[in-house]
């Protein structure tokens, strides 16, 4: 494997597809070399990637110009045979909250950015359940591919394709990996913030609103808990998955120093940052949360009293506005369309999908870096709000609602919002989540709406019960 910075120069990449049956994502993943990675996002092909041909790192305020320069090198080098778009090479990863590196426990192995290019890639155009899927027909677009990447001054096509074959040999005989299995089950569990200190926390930044410093921020809290069984990674992604359809899946584990334990960061996220395809970008402002009912009437009762409360609704539009006004400067046009909620398995949100047609081409990176933090993991202004984070939360967000997601030799690519997350290792995880903190939040109010979004990660660590 060679680690990539922005001089990567003297490189030169060589990648190679074929059609497969489709096979188990779990048994893929499960079989998967470290570090290992998923993406997994509606109306987009599904990716496991194995070990890394390439890597590419940066850390300070200059890191999306970095990992952009090094990709465009490492691209420009490319003799590429995908076979099909979704096969071509990617690159998966992402960047730390805050413009310094992620530091402390869990974060330490996760710099200020950090991209994989995977040695080995299997990608789902269809379905991952190989049930459903319509593989091994040779169509484009349809069914499952394996790709083998390589990069290095001496990697020669050859190599690659003898590579290919093993690869696909090996894939095609990896045994069925039986039911998924249930949550690993959690014992004790430690907050980063008490309730007292997250009154008094929220008290201040509501403060500072009302006295016209911010117009908004967003408060996080941590939660570490002690696991009870092993925890599958490609079992707890699995379940993600049918729970979560319409959120974007995401797994990225950095390597490990050596004889050290492996460190993973996943997640399913509803909150798209932004996709960029020619000069069409599409992302999402998505903030004001509420429960889901018991009955279809009660699930409905509470979508209605969301979009009218005005404390949401209020949120969710500042959100909104600076999206658009974040997209101006690049876009020849902007749209929004109706505000509407979007409903989840455990919540409901305000969403607002947002389209913009660009002036010129732009590199997917940066938008990403325009629209990082959105108001809906940061706040407004954005400096202010930053500082207010530093200030008020007791522990470093790291990856947590950073952008993560991938990006390809044209410059195209699509990032979510890191967030209903966590960062696994051992026999610990450590999850994520916050809130919109405005003029007159209650700090209690909030509190309970924070505990609402662990429970996509909670309820797939605990058994039932617990």
């Amino acid at each position: 494997m060679e680690s990539l910075r922005t001089d990567a120069a003297e490189c030169h990449l060589v990648s190679r597809s074929v059609p497969v049956p489709a096979p188990s994502f779990r048994a893929v993943l499960d079989s998967a070399d470290a570090p290992r990675t998923v993406w997994s996002a509606p109306d987009e092909a599904s990716v496991v990637g194995s070990g890394a041909a390439a890597t590419l790192t940066a850390d300070g305020p200059e890191r999306f110009d970095d990992i952009r320069e090094a990709a465009q090198s490492l691209f420009a080098s490319g003799d590429v045979h995908a076979g099909t778009e979704a096969a071509r090479p990617r690159l998966f990863g992402g960047f730390a909250f805050h413009a310094d590196s992620a530091d402390g426990t869990p974060w330490a192995d996760f710099p200020g950015a950090r991209f994989v290019f995977p040695r080995v890639q299997v990608t789902w155009t269809g379905s991952e359940d190989p049930d459903e899927s319509a593989a091994g027909d040779g169509r484009a677009d349809t069914g499952a591919w394996l790709t083998v990447n390589a990069v290095g001054p001496d990697v020669s096509a050859a190599d690659v394709e003898s590579r290919l074959a093993t690869e696909r040999e090996r894939l095609t005989s990896l045994p069925a990996p039986g039911p998924v299995d249930g949550p690993p089950g959690v014992g004790d569990r430690r907050r980063t913030t008490a309730l007292g200190d997250w009154r008094v926390g929220v008290e201040t930044a509501v403060n500072r609103i009302r006295s016209g410093d911010l117009r908004k921020v967003v408060l996080a809290q941590a939660l570490e808990v002690d696991l009870d069984g092993d925890l599958s990674i490609a079992d707890v992604l699995s379940r993600l998955g049918e729970r979560y359809p319409e959120c974007y899946r995401f797994l990225v584990e950095p390597e490990p120093a050596e004889d050290s334990p492996q460190t993973s960061f996943f997640g399913a996220t509803p909150e798209r940052l932004v996709s960029v395809r020619g000069r069409t970008v599409e992302t999402d402002a998505l903030a004001g949360t509420t429960g889901r009912g018991e009955t279809p009437a009660e699930d409905e009762w509470l979508a209605q009293e969301l979009a009218r409360d005005e404390k949401n609704a209020h949120e969710h539009d500042l959100v909104a506005e600076t999206v658009e006004e974040q997209l101006a400067p690049f876009a020849a046009s902007v749209s929004a369309g109706p505000r509407r909620v979007k409903r989840l398995a455990t919540v409901q949100h305000l969403w607002t999908p947002i389209t913009a047609t660009l002036d010129s081409d732009e590199h997917v990176l940066s938008l990403a870096e325009a629209l990082h933090p959105t108001p809906a993991v940061g706040g407004l202004p954005p400096e202010t709000a930053l500082e207010t984070i530093r200030e008020i939360e007791p522990f470093d967000r790291g990856w947590y609602a950073a952008p993560v997601g991938w990006i390809d030799a044209a410059g195209y690519g699509t990032f979510a919002v890191a967030l209903r997350s966590a960062v696994a290792r051992e026999e610990t995880a450590t999850l994520f989540a916050g809130v919109g903190i405005v003029a007159d939040s209650d700090p209690d109010r909030e509190w309970d709406e924070v505990q609402l979004k662990y429970r996509p990660i909670l309820d797939e660590l605990e058994v039932d019960g617990e």
